[in-house]
């Protein structure tokens, strides 16, 4: 039986997340992420859960260990469209990593460096998340269209 601190470290490396991306998004340390990985803290503080799922594309039910789903976000945003593979969803992690992290090197994020607009840049990622999972399953149709019809 796998612990919550196991499922933890695997989401993040299924997600291709590195500990710095996962502790910016939950507001602690990267020290912080490495000892709810490796049990060091026995208890994982309920405040941290529900963030932690998210940004791990899971359930706090999945972390907890009383059910088996990994991935209840990788539900098809629409019934008609097909749902994302792990590896579509590490790409669409990586390259929204990738994305933010050329906004703030062009200070694009400068209005965002407030640490009181820290719920505006994750409304920011979560936007952008939401986005590129669409516009992923939307390309999937398009371009294998007799894998899905109905």
């Amino acid at each position: 039986m796998t612990t919550i601190y196991e499922r933890i470290k695997q989401r993040r490396k299924e997600l291709n997340l590195s500990a710095d991306t996962v502790a910016k998004f939950l507001g602690v340390s990267r020290a912080t992420i490495y000892r709810y990985e490796s049990s060091e803290i026995e208890k994982l503080p309920t405040t941290i859960l529900e963030p932690l799922s998210k940004i791990l594309q899971t359930t706090p039910e999945y972390l907890m260990g009383w059910d088996d789903t990994t991935n209840t976000t990788n539900d098809s945003l629409s019934p008609s469209l097909p749902q994302l593979t792990p590896k579509d969803e590490r790409d669409i992690a990586k390259d929204l990593e990738a994305m933010l992290s050329a906004l703030d090197d062009r200070n694009g994020m400068a209005a965002y460096d407030d640490s009181d607009d820290e719920e505006d840049r994750e409304l920011l990622r979560a936007s952008l998340l939401y986005s590129m999972r669409l516009a992923k399953q939307m390309a999937k149709k398009k371009f294998t269209p007799n894998k899905y019809k109905k």
